[in-house]
């Protein structure tokens, strides 16, 4: 997608946020539109939002967790991985491969993780 199209998709998605926050499709898809866009902070902020009106959603969790690992919060990217998983996050291939999670790769508490989980490669 072009980032033209991209910041209009950002500015319409903040003002339907405005609206009324605590639509939780629009938090998810204002989330990911930050983060793509660069916006780790701006989409942190989301995922903790989304985290919050959803406690037991193991995908906000293991969202959350990529944006911490992005910012290079490493303990606590693994604690909400970690979370995601007690709450029924399975998709351990894609978190091999997930881009939003390089900064942990070789993190022992990450590391550690997937022993536990034995995914490890």
């Amino acid at each position: 997608m072009k980032e033209r199209d991209l910041e209009f998709e950002v500015a319409f998605f903040r003002d339907v946020y405005e609206r009324g926050k605590s639509d939780i499709r629009v938090i998810e898809t204002l989330g990911h539109l930050y983060t793509t866009t660069g916006r780790i902070t701006e989409g942190l902020r989301m995922d903790r939002r989304l985290v919050k009106l959803q406690p037991d959603n193991p995908l906000a969790h293991y969202n959350l967790g990529c944006s911490l690992a992005l910012k290079s919060r490493k303990k606590d990217a693994v604690a909400s991985i970690r979370r995601a998983i007690e709450l029924g996050y399975r998709d351990f291939s894609w978190m091999n491969e997930d881009p939003d999670l390089e900064n942990i790769r070789n993190y022992n508490g990450y590391l550690n993780l997937l022993n536990e989980l034995e995914i490890l490669d």
